[in-house]
């Protein structure tokens, strides 16, 4: 059975070409288009686009519905198949409008990869995240040995991300250079640090408690006074691997290199927490950590807007939303202390009071003064 279609392949790469150039997405957002594609082709016997019939669009619906993830083995959540249905329906409404395609397909037939209203609630629904408190990160650093390089590394890593809230894409690319100890800031310039909508800005370390700071200060000392690395150097170098005495591969130091994916970070932070007997949390729920924090210390407006901006946020409206969810418990806690408030503050016959404002508030003579 063939597994692609030589009219499809053309048509796809000029849709990659228009979502980069044209609708400036990045080369994650073009992966995903291009996987829910190369599903909908899979269950067409990639069949040419040009033959396209709404009654596709359905059956893939339905398969998509009984489809499992490859590595959880489970069914594809609601989120899942409502953003590869709205990638194919975003492809068919562009390619509604290319030569060649336009008197086959129509604007409506993309319509038919909507998902129900029902079923776009529940993947847009927010779910409460789960992330660690500072207490837990500083625990984290309490467990980390130190002996070795790699060591030192592997817990300096944990400190900075409580200390910046940086994403792990900027934490695998940052250099030493972009760390200003005196000042107490990181710069993260676009042009060398992978951040998020390659957006340039400049982050001042968050006042958390704990040995964070003095971490992180000591690992930038030991890279520039004791390894005599430079400003061009990593910050936090890769691993160095060679033969260990059994003829096996192993870690034998740091290389002046920067990791070329994120999922060294992701390791780090799974084996540290395992070591300190803590669920695993994934870097980035750092940042939820930060802005939980940033919520009890922040007095006013003014103090909460300059935390929003230190985590690279334009918009105070987007650390609330994207961020700011108050955690379950934390929620039950606060109504409850609302609560012991207004009974400690409730004067001794209250109740008897309250109702005789409100059948003042009701009698003839004031009813007809609001009148």
């Amino acid at each position: 059975m063939t597994k692609h279609n030589a009219a499809n392949e053309r048509i796809k790469r000029a849709h990659f070409i228009y979502l980069r150039e044209a609708r400036r997405r990045n080369d994650a957002s073009v992966d995903g288009v291009a996987k829910a594609l190369a599903r909908f082709e899979a269950s067409t016997g990639y069949r040419d686009f040009g033959k396209f019939h709404r009654e596709q669009a359905v059956a893939f619906k339905r398969k998509l519905d009984q489809q499992t993830g490859e590595r959880s083995g489970e069914r594809l959540s609601r989120a899942t198949v409502h953003s590869t249905l709205s990638a194919l329906r975003a492809f068919f409404i562009w390619l509604a409008d290319q030569p060649g395609y336009r008197r086959k397909i129509s604007y409506s037939d993309a319509d038919y990869f909507n998902l129900s209203e029902k079923d776009v609630r529940i993947a847009r629904a927010v779910r409460e995240k789960p992330f660690p408190s500072v207490e837990q990160v500083n625990h984290v650093l309490s467990c980390a040995p130190a002996t070795t390089d790699i060591e030192m590394r592997d817990r300096a890593l944990i400190a900075f991300a409580l200390l910046t809230g940086a994403r792990d894409g900027a934490l695998a690319s940052l250099k030493l250079k972009h760390i200003d100890l005196v000042q107490s800031r990181l710069d993260q310039d676009a042009r060398e640090v992978k951040t998020k909508f390659s957006k340039t800005f400049s982050t001042w370390f968050f006042p958390v408690v704990g040995d964070a700071l003095p971490i992180f200060t000591a690992w930038v000392q030991h890279l520039r006074q004791e390894l005599l690395w430079a400003d061009s150097d990593p910050l936090f170098p890769a691993t160095q691997m060679g033969l260990g005495p059994d003829g096996g591969f192993v870690a034998v130091g740091l290389k002046r290199e920067h990791w070329s994916t994120a999922e060294p970070i992701r390791r780090i932070f799974r084996e540290g927490f395992e070591r300190a007997g803590l669920p695993y949390f994934k870097p980035h729920s750092i940042r939820d950590t930060l802005v939980q924090f940033g919520e009890q210390v922040c007095k006013t407006p003014e103090q909460f807007k300059a935390w929003s901006q230190n985590l690279g946020h334009e918009k105070v409206l987007t650390t609330f939303t994207s961020y700011g969810a108050v955690a379950s418990h934390r929620q039950a806690a606060l109504i409850r202390e609302l609560g012991e408030k207004a009974t400690t503050d409730e004067p001794a016959g209250s109740v008897e009071a309250r109702l005789a404002r409100i059948e003042a508030l009701m009698s003839p003579r004031a009813v007809g003064a609001m009148r």
